[in-house]
């Protein structure tokens, strides 16, 4: 069995993912084979540490419910092919996938009968660009009770939140993107899936290796939002298993030979959003050996950005905007020296024109 250590494999991730900035196209980037989260906008974060300079996003690139019900940016050809590999596996996988699998199941829905009826529904509502809070409302009409919720902030009755979520993209709606509360649009010449395609999940897996990896079946499980005891049952044959300092996962085997080229992470300054696709690997314990860091940095609410030296995380950081201005706190686990300060510097200039402000100013809490 191959055999890597840590450094190998952290170098290798960040040269498979892009973070030298060596790309110059948004839809290019490595990182929209298995999606982008954007959560509070922070996808525009993710792309720009992969750019020679800031970019807008392309209309090629689209804005959808797809991984864990969460919204992603992926490339506007992958999302036929991304709703096929999405589609619950099984009646369990199904139920596993959302918030009322309970509600559910006392009421004798299965997980697929759940999904199709909210699926066909779906596809009834959302013909023209709707309104979240509008599509809930008639899907709550056009489901039964089972799959409904009392949501004491609305005072009203409506379906669960993951059952609005997961079929969207099966149902060939995307979001529009910059609208809050979000606008469900249709996708002009979305296919209609009537199943899962076990090859596009298969392509999937090796995605998700490929830019995370080596990784295990319960890794992917976890990020894809799928049941783990079925997508062991579609998992690709031709993966090279790989040990990284006693844990087993697997590669591609196209990755194998560039991951053990690596022997430590390049030289590199990044202020990283919180959900930046580096941080998505579900091996925490490699990204930040330290539990109490891990803490810090992956709370149930309010995810800070990280600062990442040369391959480790040697901080966190929190913008505040104040008029026309961005202020960025930056809190080091240890004393940094002046040239990567100066590094920062230069990156927290890059996130104001991100976001839209000319100045910016960085202060320290080491």
């Amino acid at each position: 069995m191959l055999s890597l250590d840590r450094q190998q494999v952290i170098g290798y991730r960040v040269v498979a993912q892009g973070l030298l900035r060596d790309g110059s196209s948004v839809a290019k980037l490595a990182v929209l084979d298995f999606g982008v989260q954007d959560t509070s906008g922070s996808a525009r974060l993710s792309l720009d540490a992969r750019l020679a300079r800031p970019t807008p996003v392309p209309s090629s690139v689209a804005l959808a419910w797809t991984l864990r019900g969460a919204p992603h940016l992926h490339r506007r050809r992958d999302l036929d092919r991304l709703a096929g590999a999405l589609w619950p596996l099984s009646d369990a996988d199904a139920l596993s996938r959302v918030d009322a699998s309970g509600r559910m199941r006392k009421a004798g829905i299965s997980g697929l009968d759940g999904f199709n009826l909210a699926l066909d529904a779906l596809r009834t509502i959302v013909t023209a660009p709707t309104g979240k809070g509008a599509a809930s409302t008639a899907l709550t009409a056009a489901t039964p009770d089972g799959m409904h919720r009392y949501c004491r902030a609305c005072q009203a009755t409506h379906v669960f939140e993951m059952v609005l979520r997961m079929p969207t993209l099966q149902a060939g709606i995307e979001l529009e993107p910059g609208t809050a509360p979000p606008v469900l649009v249709p996708r002009s010449g979305a296919a209609s899936p009537h199943g899962p395609d076990v090859t596009a999940l298969q392509g999937l897996i090796r995605s998700y290796l490929t830019l995370l990896g080596p990784g295990t079946d319960a890794d992917v499980a976890d990020y894809l939002g799928a049941r783990r005891a079925d997508l062991v049952e579609v998992w690709p044959d031709d993966l090279v298993e790989v040990s990284v300092e006693g844990r087993q996962g697997w590669l591609p085997a196209e990755a194998v030979a560039a991951a053990r080229r690596r022997r430590r992470a390049p030289r590199l300054t990044r202020l990283l959003g919180g959900f930046d696709p580096y941080l998505q690997a579900r091996d925490r314990d490699l990204i930040v050996p330290d539990r109490a860091v891990q803490k810090t940095l992956w709370p149930i609410l309010g995810r800070p950005g990280v600062l990442f030296v040369d391959g480790e995380v040697v901080g966190t950081w929190r913008p505040r905007s104040a008029k026309a201005r961005l202020e960025i706190t930056v809190d080091a686990f240890a004393p940094l020296p002046p040239s990567v300060r100066d590094e920062v510097e230069a990156e927290a200039a890059r996130v104001a024109a991100v976001r839209g402000v000319a100045d910016v100013a960085v202060t320290w809490t080491d």
